[in-house]
């Protein structure tokens, strides 16, 4: 009994609060959904440029003494694929990938396949 009489008091406080709050509820929901809609409108209305398309750096290339195979390595290496899957998709071996990678490593000056791919990106070799 005493639970029930509880509940019905904080009903009747809720009930009341509700009440004497109503016209901040609404100014707030009402203030949201403005937000919204001007977050909407201006995602909707604004246009965006459209991204420039690549250009590889050819000044870098040649510095580096990149050849043509060397940087469709370093693309597919890029991408994440092993020294098997481009060998697969360049057909060439296994060895001469690895052989590539080597040179490239060198001549980028890293040691690691991910410090090449960033350093790649950082010179525009690659998109």
């Amino acid at each position: 009994m005493l639970a029930l009489a509880t509940a019905a008091l904080e009903w009747l406080e809720w009930h009341r609060s509700m009440r004497a709050l109503s016209a901040e509820i609404y100014i707030v929901l009402l203030a949201v959904g403005f937000l919204g809609l001007g977050i909407w409108a201006g995602r909707r209305l604004t246009s965006r440029p459209a991204p420039a398309p690549f250009e590889r750096n050819q000044a870098a290339i040649r510095s580096l003494g990149l050849t043509r195979r060397e940087c469709e390595i370093l693309e597919l290496l890029a991408t994440g694929q092993s020294n098997k899957e481009v060998a697969r998709s360049l057909g060439i071996s296994p060895n001469t990938v690895k052989t590539h990678v080597a040179r490239l490593y060198e001549k980028l000056e890293v040691q690691r396949r991910v410090q090449a791919v960033e350093k790649a990106r950082w010179l525009a070799l690659i998109p």
